[in-house]
């Protein structure tokens, strides 16, 4: 879970309680037609879900206005409206009733509406009566736009927003809490979960630096403009009443439906490996393991995943038991055994990972997980490195199908194999995944020079 923030499951609970109240209204409406209900449902629930994907329906956050709710609702409203009614020439046994369809959209917008509305309210009023769920932020910069935004910060209590204050190298005073340089111990020691940067006073060295700190520690930056700025296509702007806010879009993978969608594909495909593949090849290899050598079929390992957190990714055991583990494999290693050379020549040894992608663990595709010896190493010597826990790790990713695998010899190894996973976050895209994975399966039957 992102640091300040609700709950992951409130925005699956909200198309959730959407779809039933879809699914629970249209028999009273419709009932008079010759249809196919259980189609005519699933029908409903599917283009409501694939409209509030491109009209954004579900991304409501703590600043959005009552306007701007009514605004994606009408937006969501007509197209549902418009797709409902294209449903009936398609349907010839039906005759289509334009009463039914205009009183049953309707009462699903009153009824989303209300629900919504509550939603937002009481969710403010639950941060206000509890103080929970406040993000403590601070600003660099003592401009005037930076204190505008200080002024609506204290001024809207409801956004759920803890100033904390200025860190500026021009003013003393006024809830300035010290010099820029200063900043990056008072946000390890204060919990601090959004930095505001003012373009204004800062020069782009100080803001580079600022950038790849709150990259490596998973802290986010937001910018204020002043009247001059330059608005680049990673920069994407919110508007707190009519301040205008610059957010730094760290990937195409901070999209909700984007993560959404890519979580689906991943069950989906996880599911087709483990049912038609791992189902029988399982026994066959773990016989195999066993008569060559004394263990278990499988061998667990600790890996730091998405946020850094903690979890065991599952591999066939492709070595001789030892207490080496946080060692990663050398060419003619002797640990490995003979199956073992077979396997990860083939990475078959990396198949029972999809149970983990089942799990939530990993995805698909992704940045390798490393060792957590590796994390320690490399963590605070390379730059960017710590960007790559972002995302969920993967099964295969970028760096691999570009032969950035096996051994670490020297650090430009490293290196290399950083730059492909940063490429991947910043411009992830499901044609890249499938790009990916169609790679993979070809260097799976080629055999790969560092797979060892």
């Amino acid at each position: 879970m992102k640091k300040g923030r609700y709950s992951k499951y409130i925005r699956p609970i909200s198309i959730i309680i959407d779809s039933c109240l879809l699914i629970i209204l249209f028999p009273f409406f419709f009932k008079g037609l010759d249809i196919n209900f259980q189609w005519f449902g699933i029908y409903l629930v599917a283009i409501w879900i694939i409209i509030s994907f491109f009209t954004k329906f579900y991304e409501i956050y703590r600043f959005t206005t009552p306007v701007n709710i009514m605004s994606k609702t009408a937006k969501q409203m007509t197209l549902f409206l418009l797709l409902i009614i294209a449903f009936f020439p398609f349907y010839k046994t039906v005759i289509f009733s334009g009463y039914a369809t205009l009183t049953y959209v309707l009462t699903v917008l009153f009824g989303v509406l209300l629900l919504k509305s509550l939603a937002f309210y009481y969710i403010k009023k639950y941060r206000l009566l509890t103080g929970n769920n406040f993000r403590n932020v601070v600003i660099i910069g003592h401009t005037e736009e930076s204190k505008d935004l200080k002024n609506i910060f204290e001024k809207r209590p409801d956004y759920g927003y803890n100033f904390k204050g200025f860190f500026s190298d021009r003013k003393t005073g006024e809830n300035v809490l010290g010099k820029i340089d200063e900043i990056k111990n008072y946000v390890f020691e204060n919990k601090i979960d959004e930095i505001y940067c003012s373009i204004n006073e800062i020069s782009n060295e100080k803001h580079k630096e600022l950038v790849a700190f709150a990259d490596e520690n998973n802290i986010i930056i937001k910018f204020i403009p002043d009247s001059k700025a330059i608005f680049s296509k990673n920069l994407t702007i919110d508007y707190y009443e009519l301040f205008p806010v610059l957010s730094l879009k760290k990937s195409p993978l901070d999209d909700y439906y984007s993560e959404f969608f890519k979580r689906v594909f991943d069950i989906f495909f996880a599911l087709i490996v483990i049912i038609f593949i791992l189902s029988w090849l399982t026994p066959i290899l773990g016989i195999l393991i066993k008569l060559e050598s004394k263990g278990t079929v499988f061998f667990k390992q600790s890996r730091p995943g998405i946020y850094e957190e903690e979890f065991f990714c599952y591999k066939f055991r492709s070595m001789k038991l030892n207490g080496t583990t946080e060692s990663e494999a050398s060419r003619n290693d002797p640990r490995v055994t003979k199956i073992g050379r077979v396997i990860r020549k083939t990475s078959i040894d990396e198949l029972p990972q999809f149970f983990n992608v089942l799990l939530g663990d990993m995805s698909v595709v992704g940045p390798r997980p490393h060792l957590w010896a590796q994390n320690k190493t490399y963590g605070n010597k390379i730059k960017k490195y710590m960007v790559r826990h972002h995302i969920k790790p993967g099964i295969t990713g970028l760096a691999q199908v570009k032969g950035c695998r096996g051994e670490i010899e020297t650090e430009d190894d490293m290196v290399n194999r950083i730059k492909f996973d940063v490429f991947y976050i910043e411009n992830w895209s499901f044609l890249m995944d499938f790009k990916i994975i169609f790679q993979t399966v070809i260097n799976i039957f080629k055999g790969e020079e560092k797979a060892y």
